[in-house]
């Protein structure tokens, strides 16, 4: 009995003096940029043209419906959403989580480096991980991040989208666009423009966070081109539930790899045995000169 009580406060003192989990302040990239963020529901046809001042910071979200804490992160991002400084697009882990695509969460391994949900990153260029705020509020902190600027400087996107008619898959459409940005920004980089194709919400009363309905799913990434103009015929997946897909437009810049300059190989250096074949070789040389010459002379 006394044991016990002994194990009990030693555990409540343990647990008073626990500091709270360390706030991990948002961290550079490093990897392009990611900006744009027009949109339209998928079976609506739209025209639109926005300067890039008017542009929303673009958010990507690594969330599950298992994790607990990405539900304090989400509401902080829709605060600052209401706010009209951000757009979302949530990417779930695939780990017993229905809303997970293999490919779409290896994208951001690879892009993003690895780390447990709740990750956000704003922009393609600032990466914030977990749900402790290192700026007063998880909302001052996000908004701050979603203000900055990515130098983009003067520019237009010009995004329409018209719903088509097509056979074995649910929907499609033709997606333009049309971008008109300063020459500099593409000087030794690669443009790759993306339909994201969202699902506005889904509903999952199986998910242990306690949310039941999970908004902003991307469904797919899908690779349009790589030039500042053009138009593509897109296909859209099955929505989880309802009919209400959406289709956005991102650019992606991201430098070019510096090139690898091949070296010239080195002159291979003589091997330390050569001075001593050289000297044998001259022995060898000058002795059978010798009894050459010695031969000679006994012939006369």
């Amino acid at each position: 009995m006394r044991s016990s009580f002994a194990l009990c406060v030693a555990l409540a003192f343990l647990l008073g003096t626990m500091s709270p989990a360390a706030a991990l302040p948002a961290s550079e990239v490093n990897n392009g940029m990611l900006f744009g963020g027009q949109w339209t529901p998928a079976n609506a046809t739209a025209v639109e043209t926005s300067n890039f001042s008017d542009l929303k910071a673009v958010t990507e979200v690594y969330t599950a419906t298992w994790c607990d804490n990405c539900v304090d992160v989400e509401h902080a991002l829709e605060d600052v959403k209401a706010e009209g400084h951000l757009i979302q697009y949530h990417f779930h882990s695939t780990l017993s989580d229905p809303f997970g695509v293999a490919e779409l969460e290896q994208r951001w391994r690879d892009k993003y480096e690895p780390n447990s949900p709740p990750g956000v990153v704003f922009n393609g260029t600032m990466k914030k991980v977990g749900s402790v705020a290192d700026d007063g509020t998880l909302q001052n902190e996000f908004t701050n991040l979603a203000r900055q600027d990515l130098g983009l400087g003067q520019g237009t996107t010009a995004f329409s989208w018209t719903p088509g008619v097509c056979e074995d898959v649910f929907a499609c459409g033709t997606m333009t666009w049309d971008l008109d940005i300063d020459g500099e920004h593409l000087d030794n980089a690669s443009l790759t423009v993306y339909a994201y194709i969202v699902e506005t919400a889904a509903d999952y009363e199986e998910g242990t966070n306690g949310l039941g309905t999970y908004p902003h799913i991307v469904r797919d990434m899908i690779d349009v081109g790589d030039t500042s103009q053009g138009s593509m015929m897109v296909s859209l997946p099955t929505p989880h539930d309802g009919d209400d897909l959406e289709v956005h437009l991102l650019y992606e810049i991201m430098p070019n790899p510096p090139e690898v300059m091949e070296e010239e190989p080195e002159p291979a250096e003589p091997s330390e045995d050569t001075p001593a074949l050289s000297v044998v070789s001259t022995m060898m040389v000058v002795g059978l000169a010798l009894a050459f010459t010695q031969r000679i002379r006994r012939g006369r």
